[in-house]
């Protein structure tokens, strides 16, 4: 099984190009009037409407601090703020606002996960 979270935004092209080429996500498919991105197992897609959908957050995790760091110096202009650690959950994170107003995490987790399966 696997799934997509759509989004619909004013500036689909924005919105996209943000991903691609900020983020790193690559285009999964395009249809008419949305796109579908994916970044590593997430797939997320914007749809160019008259509204947009900001809330809710996109959340990327990274396998180390390392790459969270990496992130944060390419996103240091729309960061809400440095990587910090969350003791609550185990994480290390920081926040990010992408071109709609949407939040973005990035985060690493700080313990083992499960496998997936």
């Amino acid at each position: 099984m696997s799934g997509i979270v759509f989004f619909r935004t004013e500036d689909e092209a924005r919105a996209v190009a943000f991903y691609r080429e900020r983020v790193g996500a690559e285009t999964w498919l395009e249809q008419d009037g949305c796109t579908i991105l994916r970044h590593g197992d997430l797939k997320f897609g914007f749809c160019g409407r008259e509204e947009t959908d900001d809330c809710g957050i996109l959340t990327f995790y990274y396998d180390d601090r390392e790459r969270v760091d990496a992130m944060y110096e390419r996103l240091d202009d729309c960061a809400r703020g440095p990587p910090e650690t969350n003791e609550q959950y185990d994480i290390y994170q920081f926040f990010a606002d992408d071109p709609d107003g949407r939040t973005v995490e990035f985060q690493t987790f700080l313990h083992p996960l499960p496998d997936d399966e």
